[in-house]
């Protein structure tokens, strides 16, 4: 019987991966802080990220896991949040490695979270696998310590790679929501400069690519991210045309500072140029659905 964990999966991504498998799986269980219960052939087990309660024995001939948990990065970055953000990722892998370990008939292969935030800010560079080049500021160090504590457990029995996700572009959650109504009231004008590049993955393709690389036990680190990364001022021109609307206010970079404290956010997550391709997951077959952004904004925007 082939089963699938899913550690944090009441979030959107998680959402994602459960419509996805939902018929690849004999059984999914979802680990959640919220009550321990069945509801539409989905176990929810609830666990606090941090210590055994009971959820570990889940893990026992489980076929794949997959780790989504960390606190959101959509926030302000100060001492308190910076400290959440690490802990919520450190203390879950690090739990996770125990429980793995602990198992007779571990998970045969595990994914944990990273982010295609782990690599230099770039404006000429496209970032792959092997020579993409590990950046050095708080998001990046988040990225590299959560990767560390990942990986520096061995597990003999069990697969472990990491997905180097960029922004998923979804129906029902993530940045695609906001970006659509800015653009549809008249703000979807460039942000900053609008020379960063924006890498990106619709959400189906999203879970096209973590199947992929379950059939094809691909190990360590892999980019989650489409094949064409697409600056800021381009993608937002093209989500403009796509909403039909026919101007957008450009936001500089001062305005974005100041909306970003009222709505209690970082300018990073806009003004950062995340230049990275999937290249090991092109090397190994992977066709995208969706390489385009305009192909994915008129998916998404369906009735």
């Amino acid at each position: 019987m082939k089963k699938l964990i899913i550690a944090a999966g009441t979030g959107f991504l998680g959402q994602v991966l459960v419509n996805h498998f939902k018929d690849y799986f004999d059984e999914i269980v979802i680990l959640t802080r919220g009550k321990s219960k069945s509801m539409n052939n989905i176990k929810y087990v609830n666990w606090n990220a941090k210590s055994f309660s009971g959820w570990e024995t889940e893990l026992e001939n489980a076929t794949v896991l997959i780790n989504l948990a960390g606190k959101s990065v959509d926030c302000r970055y100060n001492e308190k949040n910076k400290q959440e953000i690490y802990t919520s990722r450190i203390d879950s892998t690090k739990i996770l490695n125990e429980a793995v370990l602990n198992c007779t008939n571990p998970p045969k292969h595990w994914l944990n979270s990273s982010t295609s935030t782990i690599y230099r800010f770039s404006l000429d560079k496209q970032m792959d696998e092997i020579n993409g080049e590990i950046g050095d500021d708080f998001s990046m160090n988040i990225a590299k310590s959560w990767e560390k504590a990942f990986f520096e457990t061995k597990t003999p029995k069990t697969l472990k790679t990491a997905l180097r996700t960029s922004i998923v572009l979804g129906k029902n959650g993530g940045a695609f929501i906001p970006l659509k109504i800015l653009a549809k009231f008249g703000f979807g004008g460039k942000q900053g400069k609008g020379n960063q590049f924006i890498s990106w993955i619709h959400e189906e393709d999203f879970a096209r690519a973590i199947a992929f690389v379950i059939e094809n036990k691909l190990e360590n680190e892999i980019n989650i991210v489409s094949p064409n990364p697409i600056k800021n001022i381009a993608f937002m021109a093209k989500l403009r045309k796509a909403v039909g609307f026919p101007f957008g206010i450009s936001q500089p970079e001062w305005l974005l500072e100041f909306g970003s404290k009222l709505i209690n956010t970082e300018t990073e997550l806009v003004l950062k140029s995340r230049n990275v391709i999937p290249k090991r997951l092109q090397e190994n077959g992977f066709t995208f659905k969706f390489e385009t952004v305009e192909k994915s904004f008129e998916n998404l925007l369906k009735k």
